[in-house]
């Protein structure tokens, strides 16, 4: 009968109170695809892991692989991850009994009565002993702890992946920052050597009494303006190259010298692969560590909910205890005890229903959490690809605009050869073209950057890479 007893309570086990976690289902995203607006600028395809290999440049793809493997922020998370999942280890092991082995050696000395009053009684006494419980999860309560910390451990790990993201497009964004700082600075030099041969045909004419001394003060004024946009690249350069280094887990002085030589950013010759809205919901790893919160909240609420029935276990011990250590290892020695225990806090409930209405108030909320990160990757992504087509445009735009400039520049300084111009329109003609230089390459480092932003926004390249 006890038997019977003893099963039919292992048996109950198995149940568990609170509600049983359902994976929340992505919403329908409306129309499917991202951005309509941006036809040429995107395809409908699913984007790769490793995005970054689109740009078809080894030395990136070396830095981004140096960065995955050696960045400070990414160590940090994966050591939280091994954290988390230790935590995990603890709670599956409520599901084993709990034992302790405890032993003790003693020289005692007391008073023992006699008809002639106390006398002193010295004496050894040993014990070793053996300790054993198991609680028997009527309710669910076990169950529910390993459910919750095993979602924890899975959000933890999409939180690391949510930071293999960040460090790839940073790393990514740093080389292209530094690259683009190079030709931005290409360009400027170039508008003030022009700006300084001119500025010499000035001089020489002015000094032949064909020109006003007064085209030498504007030309010389054009040409120290120039001068004053070098100092500002070079910082932006430095700067990049720093992050860059750090980025890798280096220290800002042992940056690749290989990336000091680069002049000109990274581009994509392609539309960038983009998949639809349901892809990029369920790639985005803070949509998945939502969705992961919000069913270790739910799991909590069964443990909240185990609070109001009693806590049972098996408990038993075996003993033995003597004046000398072969008396405690002898039959006669010998002790045990098995039995079941209870602990309740009947009929004092108001603690559990605090701490019911806690995780219930917590699954609301990460209820509302998982809801928001799926509208702020929408958002995200929207704003992203929606940024980089009018990107696309401007640049567009600039180029032809830098091409008409130079045209422009070239008849200008032809007729001023032949005496059909003044050197005003000179002047003119070349702050015209170096504004336009400098605005297409300013133009080429933001594409680059609003790239980059589209494929973080995209959820890429925290998958493990193969090959």
């Amino acid at each position: 009968m006890k038997t019977r007893l003893l099963m039919a309570a292992l048996l109950l086990s198995g149940c568990a109170l609170g509600p049983d976690y359902v994976p929340a289902p992505l919403p329908p995203v409306e129309g499917g695809a991202l951005v309509a607006g941006a036809e040429g600028a995107t395809v409908g395809v699913e984007a790769p892991v490793t995005w970054w290999r689109l740009y078809d440049d080894p030395l990136l793809d070396e830095l981004v692989g140096q960065a995955l493997a050696a960045n400070t922020d990414l160590r940090a998370a994966t050591a939280r991850l091994r954290q988390v999942r230790a935590v995990l280890s603890e709670t599956r092991s409520q599901r084993l009994p709990s034992t302790s082995i405890t032993g003790s050696a003693v020289e005692a000395r007391q008073a023992v009565p006699t008809p002639t009053g106390p006398v002193a009684f010295e004496s050894e006494f040993y014990r070793l002993g053996l300790d054993a419980s198991y609680e028997i999860d009527l309710y669910g309560r076990v169950t529910r702890s390993v459910q919750a910390a095993r979602a924890d451990f899975e959000a933890e790990e999409a939180a690391r992946d949510t930071v293999r993201i960040t460090v790839a497009a940073e790393t990514a964004r740093a080389y292209a920052d530094a690259c683009s700082a190079a030709a931005q600075l290409a360009v400027a030099e170039r508008s003030l050597k022009l700006q300084a041969d001119s500025f010499g045909i000035a001089e020489k004419r002015v000094a032949a009494g064909r020109d006003s001394p007064l085209d030498v003060a504007r030309a010389r004024a054009q040409l120290e303006s120039t001068r004053a946009t070098l100092p500002a690249f070079t910082a932006q350069r430095a700067a990049a190259l720093n992050r860059l280094a750090v980025l890798t887990g280096r220290q800002p002085a042992q940056v690749d010298a290989r990336v000091k030589a680069c002049t000109a950013p990274p581009l994509l010759k392609t539309a960038i692969p983009v998949g639809d809205g349901a892809a990029l919901l369920r790639r985005r790893p803070d949509v998945r560590q939502a969705e992961r919160r919000l069913a270790a909240a739910t799991a909590r609420i069964g443990v909240a909910m185990a609070d109001f029935f009693p806590q049972i276990s098996l408990g038993g011990s075996v003993s033995g205890q003597g004046v000398t250590p072969g008396a405690a290892l002898s039959n006669r020695g010998f002790a045990f005890s098995i039995g079941p225990a209870i602990s309740w806090t009947f009929p004092n409930f108001a603690a559990a229903r605090a701490r019911t209405r806690q995780a219930r108030a917590g699954s609301d909320e990460a209820v509302a959490n998982f809801e928001g990160s799926m509208l702020a990757a929408l958002e995200e992504t929207e704003t992203a690809l929606a940024n980089y087509a009018a990107g696309l445009a401007t640049n567009e735009a600039l180029r032809a605009a830098r091409d008409e400039s130079a045209r422009a520049a070239r008849i200008v300084r032809l007729r001023y050869g032949a005496g059909s111009e003044g050197f005003l329109a000179v002047l003119d003609a070349e702050r015209t073209l170096a504004t336009a230089d400098a605005q297409l390459a300013a133009n080429d480092a933001d594409l680059t950057t609003r790239q980059i932003a589209v494929f973080k926004a995209l959820g890429g390249g925290w998958e493990p890479v193969e090959g």
